[in-house]
């Protein structure tokens, strides 16, 4: 590429037809066509060869393009296609110097570069110079009439939406006037156009309609270079801000913008090169939409660079950016400014849809930014809000004000905070986030309303527990007729207490009716759940109970001081009412009784039928026996849910408080037995009769020789045995004759009976005295023996009261003593 101070110059296209593209960019580059937009102007210059076509350029515009050396002879001095940029004429000038025609080089039948070449110069230029000789004007047979029927016919493959202006200049002018030389020329170029074929939509179309026609003269430039030189110098002024309306180049649609200029004039020659129809419209569509992609990934690559944009998504990453939308809007309006002002002069069409592209792409680029930062402005007001939330409800302030005040005011500042991070050039709904943090918060006040209410709730409870559990199971362990009544008004009392207590407490959580109540039915049923815990569990140990009750009522006079036996209590009397206390409590721990009272029916039905069975001993049949009331597994009036204790367990339950309490019993009787003999001076009954009946000598031996008396107290032993076993007593109380008749039916079983246990107890008796003490009570039959006879009437006298409770008396012996 030639160069010198003011104009470079460089071949566009060789001999070839082979497109110098590096060429030409590096051109464009040094002479910074892009910054011209649509403010420059291509002119191009065709001629038979050795018309001079170079010299006139290089005089015009001040380009350096090779000439011929006449002293060489005539032949050709340019190949191909030339480009340079005019010197010192503004706008920007671009020439470009053809390949001249006729030349011999090519032949007379090679006319296809020709063609070409001139269909790349109509396509291209604003400017067209045909250079002809003067003497060719109205010649039949001129030089460049060829030249100008190949300009015509190309330029019906072109579909140009703008005139271009075709210049004759004149070489050699003679002295005939231009004015006479002008008409002769336009008329002979008339009759050529007339003479191209056409299409049929342009057949009738004037020539005025593709081309502006213009003619100057120019005298030679061998003979008369001075005016040659002049000449050209007014001519050269005519190209000076030839683009301005009604310039040489002032038609401007269809114009390629200057940075597109080295893509168009590619894709235009590649569409000449093969031989197809070239649609500049659509053309300019192509370029403007290659170019204007070029531009957009440009910029988009600028933009994923800055250094700006790097820090703010850096920073955006660990938490929110103040003025990030107002930052990152900025910095996309650079970047689309200066696409705009590289795309400007491109299809208006083609170049908003790829600023739309671009602008796309770049929001892409940013919107994961975008939503970090949302994301950080959600999670950062949610936690504002949870501790605003919790300092307020510390303060004291309502439950509802403060969750609909602090809501309130954080979704404000998560609105001001999100409009800090809108993006101008994005229409980004961030409702999506707003929503999940309206849940967010909406989901922390229901769990903090729900942990509120069940810690008010529990509150409550335990006050109902601790004021219910205590004074119920005092009121069962003083059971009587009362108890119920007593337990009942205090579940009342103090479920009103904590019902009202919980409304209160709950006026500040804006509950509808229906949760409220709720809640205040579950309080109520916690209330009564408790009761009939503690009853449960109170009905559980109702044993224990009742023998606690027992002995304390059996063991202590009036006045709650420990009794002293000393043979007045009436021990019967005693046992009957304490077991009576015992019974009472067992009724009132066998049903609750929070709804209805029905303590009446089951307090009969128990006394009716453990404290007052009749003897079956007694009766003539023993298969005659009444029903059992508490054969049952449910009471009457009573449902299951409300059954603590059954009638069948209460009756296994009193069988075994009777044997477990027998033993007290027996100790009582034989406590006052020791008190009555330790008042008593006078001998024993036994040794009296035995001094009466044998006197005082007979007693002395038995004294003397102690195997009689071991013999007599043996038999003693057995006599109190059978009297017991035999229940003589009871036997003859029905009268004599019944009596007879019923001891002799089994005085031989139980003297059988008898002496098989005394033998089994001489074989084993240690091992099975061990095994049956806690039920026997054996030291009660060790220590009658010990103390002689005495324990023997503790032990009838025990069976006797236990007799009595069923219906009997005391034994005999218990009455005479």
């Amino acid at each position: 590429m030639a160069k010198s101070d003011e104009s470079c110059s460089v071949q566009l296209i060789d001999g070839d037809g082979g497109f110098n593209v590096d060429g030409i960019d590096n051109f464009i580059k040094d002479v910074k066509l892009g910054e011209c937009g649509l403010s420059y102007a291509v002119v191009s210059i065709m001629g038979p060869q050795s018309s001079g076509k170079s010299t006139l350029l290089n005089n015009l515009f001040g380009t350096n393009f090779r000439e011929m050396d006449a002293f060489k002879g005539r032949s050709q001095t340019t190949k191909g296609i030339w480009l340079a940029r005019c010197a010192g004429i503004e706008p920007c000038t671009l020439v470009m110097d053809l390949e001249g025609t006729d030349g011999r080089e090519r032949g007379e039948d090679d006319t296809a570069f020709e063609k070409q070449s001139a269909l790349f110069a109509l396509a291209v230029s604003d400017i067209v110079l045909i250079n002809m000789w003067c003497h060719d004007i109205g010649r039949e047979q001129a030089a460049n009439k060829p030249l100008l029927k190949t300009v015509f016919q190309v330029m019906m493959r072109l579909f140009s939406p703008r005139k271009t202006t075709l210049m004759f200049v004149i070489r050699d002018k003679t002295r005939t006037p231009l004015e006479n030389l002008e008409p002769v020329l336009r008329e002979d170029v008339q009759k050529i156009w007339d003479s191209v074929p056409k299409p049929s939509a342009h057949k009738d179309t004037p020539l005025s309609e593709f081309f502006n026609v213009e003619v100057v003269a120019l005298s030679s430039y061998e003979e008369k270079e001075e005016q040659f030189k002049e000449q050209v110098a007014n001519l050269r002024q005519r190209f000076f801000h030839s683009i301005a309306p009604g310039g040489l180049a002032g038609d401007r649609r269809g114009v390629v913008p200057a940075s597109g200029f080295s893509f168009s004039a590619q894709q235009i020659w590649k569409v000449i090169k093969e031989n197809k129809d070239l649609d500049l419209p659509a053309h300019k569509v192509m370029v403007a939409t290659v170019r204007c992609e070029e531009i957009g990934n440009e910029k988009f690559a600028w933009f994923a660079s800055n250094e700006d944009w790097l820090r703010l998504e850096e920073e955006v990453q660990s938490g929110p950016v103040q003025g990030f939308g107002k930052k990152l809007s900025s910095i996309i309006n650079t970047c689309l400014s200066e696409y705009d002002a590289e795309a400007t002069f491109f299809d208006e069409g083609v170049r908003s849809a790829k600023r739309a592209q671009l602008e796309e792409k770049l929001l892409q680029l940013v919107q994961s930014a975008f939503h970090s930062l949302l994301g950080h402005i959600r999670s950062g007001t949610f936690e504002k809000f949870k501790e605003a939330f919790d300092k307020a409800l510390n303060e004291g302030e309502g439950f509802s004000s403060a969750a609909s005040n602090c809501a309130q005011t954080y979704m404000a500042i998560f609105d001001k905070e999100s409009a800090d991070a809108i993006i101008e050039q994005a229409n980004w709904d961030t409702s999506r986030i707003r929503d999940k943090l309206r849940r967010d918060i909406d989901a922390h006040i229901a769990t903090i309303r729900a942990d509120k209410l069940s810690e008010l709730s529990a509150q409550f409870e335990k006050k109902l527990k601790d004021a219910l559990s205590g004074p119920v199971e005092a009121l069962l362990d003083g059971a009587n007729n009362e108890t119920w009544p007593a337990i009942r008004k205090l579940l009342q009392r103090e479920t009103e207490s904590a019902i009202s207590g919980l409304s209160k407490g709950l006026v500040g959580y804006d509950m509808d009716e229906k949760t409220k109540e709720k809640m205040l039915t579950q309080l109520k049923d916690y209330a009564r759940g408790v009761v009939e815990s503690k009853t449960r569990e109170e009905a559980g140990r109702v044993l224990s109970r009742m023998k606690d009750r027992f002995t304390t009522l059996f063991s202590h006079d009036a006045e709650s001081m420990p009794r002293v036996w000393t043979g007045k209590e009436d021990i019967r009397a005693i046992t009957k009412t304490a077991r009576s206390a015992s019974l009472k409590l067992l009724s009132v721990m066998a049903a609750l009784r929070l709804d209805d009272d029905d303590s009446g029916e089951i307090d009969n039905t128990l006394s009716s039928s453990l404290l007052n069975v009749p003897n079956s001993s007694n009766t003539k049949d023993r298969s005659i026996v009444a029903t059992d009331p508490l054969a049952s597994s449910s009471w009457e009036k009573v449902s299951p849910s409300q059954t603590l204790i059954s009638p069948v367990q209460c009756k296994s339950i009193w069988r075994q408080f009777k044997t477990e309490t027998e033993y007290t019993v027996s100790q009582a009787i034989a406590a006052q037995e020791a008190s009555r003999r330790n008042n008593n001076w006078l001998p024993p009954p036994w040794a009296i009769v035995a001094m009466v009946v044998l006197g005082f000598n007979e007693f002395m031996t038995l004294l003397r020789n102690p195997l009689y008396l071991g013999v007599i107290f043996v038999l003693y032993l057995l006599a109190k045995a059978l009297w017991v076993q035999l229940d003589i007593s009871g036997q003859f109380s029905n009268g004599l004759l019944p009596g007879l008749l019923s001891l002799s039916s089994t005085f031989v079983p139980t003297v059988m009976n008898l002496l098989k246990k005394l033998a089994e107890e001489g074989q084993g008796g240690p091992q099975r005295n061990a095994t049956t003490e806690p039920h026997s009570h054996p030291t009660v039959t060790t220590k009658s023996i010990r103390n002689n006879s005495s324990n023997d009437l503790t032990s009838t006298a025990s069976s006797g009261v236990t007799g009595t409770e069923t219906g009997g008396e005391y034994s005999s012996r218990s009455k005479e003593e």
